[in-house]
């Protein structure tokens, strides 16, 4: 049986702890062993398979580049086994992001995500990232 309130509460813990930056070790708590990524960026589809350590060194990679950034949730749907999560995430910009060396700028990057939950873990995550707006942001006349 597919639980919503299941899906909403990994959804929304993983997001809180791990996704946050506040606690990445926590992945496993919220991640099945190996989670399917499917990350949409500039019109390309890239399929990569994450472990919860992996997922917790990229949100650490995250933080050394945006540093004690803020997430926010904008939008949260959840549909059975599967929940839609639009988020911001506003962070300066510290390190070098796609050649552009570290301008110090507050940058404010939007994803949208899926997430589908399966016997109380992410196995599986579709996701959007909007770089050109990053980008922009990022080349801006100061």
């Amino acid at each position: 049986m597919i639980d919503s309130q299941v899906t909403r509460r990994v959804v929304a813990d993983f997001l809180r702890f791990v996704r946050s930056g506040a606690a990445p070790q926590r992945a496993s708590e919220f991640m099945a062993p190996v989670v399917r990524a499917h990350q949409v960026r500039a019109e390309d589809l890239a399929t990569v398979e994450r472990t919860p350590d992996d997922y917790a060194d990229h949100v650490r990679e995250m933080t050394v580049t945006w540093g004690s950034f803020d997430l926010t949730v904008e939008e949260f749907l959840v549909d059975g086994a599967r929940a839609y999560v639009r988020l911001a995430q506003t962070g300066r910009h510290l390190a070098p992001v796609d050649g552009i060396p570290p301008t110090g700028r507050t940058v404010r990057q939007i994803n949208s995500v899926v997430y589908h939950v399966e016997h109380g873990l992410i196995t599986e995550y579709w996701m959007q990232i909007d770089r050109a707006g990053l980008v922009a942001q990022l080349r801006a006349d100061a």
